[in-house]
């Protein structure tokens, strides 16, 4: 059989990368860079299909071979920061007298950028007179606004208005999004906001897609195209004309989607090191940690993964007082029009002369970069410094040449009356002085196992700070596999995914089972084969809020088949995931397609692929049967519930079958978890084996 690839793509700020993934090995077989088309007519369309382009025609890769295509994009975010947005009309509907509905959905300006707000256009209609839905969109398009946003109270149970506007909207030509689309939650004036912030970035998006998608059709690739989500999961393209907010920060979840699927960490922060910014991100028992994104400062209905960015990296430039370093960036080499010292020749310092300056307008004259003698500029950063030091392995990205780097920083060290040794490492302590408090404050937001966490490095850049950043505050660390492209990496391998919310106050068993279902169908409609869906679900009594987050791989890729390693193969990834030997750990029998490994409190379950699907501590196991789990599920819930003051506490709880790991976790009561239980293996033959997995948690 032909080998089957996964391509995955990556827009970022300056390159854009594309890499092809055998779907079977996950072996890297090809990567391409080419710059990112900011300015072209087509936006970054260009660059993305120039790269899918040249990887077909430079590395043999056939169209036929392609079974996934994705791509990750900052187009969203870049949009909403630099306040490149459409003008947006919102609808807002009420019942007669609704004063306090009409308060809720609007809202005041929303600060974009410094000096840029976003101020959408907004008509009310009220009671049901649809003549009066035609009169409002019309009044909107009289005033030029390219975009509807219709938004309703109780619309996402009732969404017939909502839909109507829409219609209407398009009718005239003009794009429309409403509040059903981007959430299913109450929260009239987020879930307006957040509709509203969708339709901003609607039109430039859509039109990017569209470009997007007709390249790939033109290269007879007949995977469906997909674009990746902030949660680390990918969606089917059309999904953009729709809810193009579920991109914003795709470009940080592309990189931990790389740390997670590509290098199996379990616990751990991941560092994405570019040449201008940090993107930090903590991994806690294998899962990546999500927030509700903000905008200008306002909450949104959006969740992302948690990234936190720094403007410290890779290129970041030196700031000097008279005769001493004082700080590092935000400014970095390649805004203020630089080369790296470390990138340059022997000999190009010859003759070079030090001058302090300003990047841009808006930043003080005290950067500091090198003359050379071709009139030139060169500058110092910490890539630069952590070659001279020796902390940048041979096959690293940010490899430079070493010899020029400390000709560049003996210059510097005579202005200072130093040192090259003291001055270049004078400039990573002011980076790590930088990075590790924001490690700490990962550490402390997610209670992370300090003893047992590693620091993981991506990017480009990543060499040029992890190493010393985990030198300096005691950490354990790696540089990722192929760590410039991993964020390309993290898409070609991403899930596609899916979340259903509702509010609802005591869900019975039979909602959650509904919303449990919603979810399955919505990845199986973009794609996801049936067969190796995996939903979680999620239940917040105080916020009367059930989540259902539904992932599995396309069709084409689970037709691909995958590579199998032995079970010593599976031990040692285990092993490599809790940070013990391999002699330590033994195999429990869970499933023909799962194992179960366990070393003192630490249980791992590591797929056929040795990728460990789940990491837990203190977890108790139960086997059993499809035909006994009732009984079974009854037994394993109540022995590790816990009772307290404040009440009892249901435990963490999976139910592992075939190749599935379902999370049920933050049940209420054990009827829910029982109705889940057979609607998750519902199909499954008598006797086929299971396994229940608890974690007793504190009431």
């Amino acid at each position: 059989m032909a080998r089957k690839l996964r391509l995955g793509v990556d827009v970022g700020g300056t390159f854009t990368d594309v890499v092809a993934i055998d779907a079977a090995t996950r072996e890297l077989i090809a990567k391409i860079k080419v710059p990112t088309t900011h300015d072209a007519p087509s936006g970054v369309a260009a660059g993305i299909i120039a790269g899918i382009e040249r990887l077909l025609a430079e590395s043999g890769v056939a169209p036929e071979d392609v079974a996934f295509i994705a791509h990750s994009t900052t187009q969203a975010t870049n949009a909403l920061l630099e306040g490149d947005v459409a003008s947006v009309g919102v609808v807002g509907m009420t019942q007669r007298g609704g004063w306090f509905a009409r308060s809720q959905m609007h809202f005041r300006p929303v600060t974009l950028a410094p000096g840029v707000e976003f101020a959408p256009r907004f008509a009310f209609v009220a009671g049901r007179n649809g003549r009066a839905i035609d009169e409002a969109v019309d009044s909107l398009a009289r005033e030029g606004v390219e975009v509807i946003a219709a938004s309703e109270a109780f619309g996402v149970d009732a969404p017939d208005r909502e839909a109507r506007v829409m219609n209407v909207a398009r009718e005239r030509g003009l794009f429309a999004t409403s509040g059903h689309d981007v959430s299913s939650m109450y929260g009239l004036r987020a879930r307006t906001r957040t509709a509203a912030l969708n339709a901003a970035i609607l039109p430039k998006m859509v039109r990017t897609a569209t470009m997007t998608a007709q390249a790939v059709e033109r290269a007879t690739i007949s995977a469906p195209l997909m674009i990746m989500r902030s949660d680390g999961g990918v969606m089917d393209v059309r999904e953009i004309e729709r809810r193009p907010i579920l991109t914003m920060l795709s470009g940080p979840a592309a990189g931990v989607a790389g740390a997670l699927l590509y290098e199996n960490v379990t616990d751990g922060i991941f560092l994405e090191v570019g040449g201008t910014s940090v993107d930090a991100s903590a991994i806690r028992a294998g899962q990546p940690q999500m927030r509700p994104a903000r905008v200008g400062g306002h909450r949104t209905m959006l969740r992302t993964i948690d990234s936190r960015t720094l403007g410290v990296a890779g290129g970041s430039m030196p700031r000097m007082s008279a005769h001493a370093l004082v700080d590092v960036g935000p400014r970095s080499a390649h805004i203020a029009g630089c080369s790296y010292a470390t990138f340059l020749p022997d000999g190009a310092f010859e003759g070079a002369r030090i001058e302090r300056f300003a990047p841009t307008p808006h930043d003080p004259p005290d950067y500091v970069r090198f003359v050379l003698a071709d009139g030139s500029f060169a500058t110092v950063t910490p890539t630069c410094a952590s070659n001279v030091l020796g902390y940048v392995p041979d096959d690293a990205f940010a490899r430079g040449n070493a010899l020029a780097a400390r000709a560049a920083f003996e210059l510097l060290a005579r202005a200072c009356d130093s040192t090259a040794e003291v001055i270049a490492r004078r400039m990573l302590e002011l980076a790590a002085a930088k990075v590790l408090p924001l490690i700490d404050e990962l550490v402390a937001d997610y209670e992370l196992p300090r003893d047992r966490l590693v620091l993981i490095g991506g990017g480009g850049g990543a060499a040029a700070i992890v190493p010393f950043v985990a030198q300096a505050g005691g950490f354990r660390h790696r540089i990722a596999r192929d760590a410039d492209v991993i964020s390309p990496i993290g898409v070609a391998l991403a899930l596609v995914r899916d979340v259903v919310e509702r509010t609802i106050v005591d869900p019975t068993p039979d909602d959650i089972v509904r919303i449990r279902r919603e979810a399955a169908d919505r990845v199986i409609t973009s794609g996801a084969s049936p067969e190796r869906i995996e939903v979680s679900v999620e239940i917040d009594t105080q916020r009367n809020r059930v989540r259902a987050t539904a992932s599995g791989a396309t069709a084409m890729v689970e037709a691909a088949g995958h590579g199998t390693y032995d079970l010593e193969q599976r031990r040692a990834a285990a092993a490599h995931a809790m940070g013990v030997d391999a002699g330590t750990v033994h195999s429990v029998e869970c499933t023909p397609l799962l194992d179960a490994f366990v070393s003192g409190h630490d249980l791992r379950i590591v797929d056929e692929r040795a990728v460990v699907r789940l990491a837990l501590r203190d977890a108790t196991l139960h086997r059993t049967t499809a035909g006994a789990l009732e009984n079974a599920l009854r037994e394993a819930v109540e022995a590790a519930t816990s009772f307290g003051d404040v009440g009892r506490a249901l435990p963490e709880l999976f139910l592992i079958h075939g190749g599935k790991i379902a999370d049920f976790s933050g049940l209420a009561n054990v009827g829910q978890a029982v109705s889940l239980a057979k609607e998750e293996t519902s199909g499954r033959a008598h006797d086929d084996p299971i396994m229940i997995v608890t974690v007793a948690r504190a009431a």
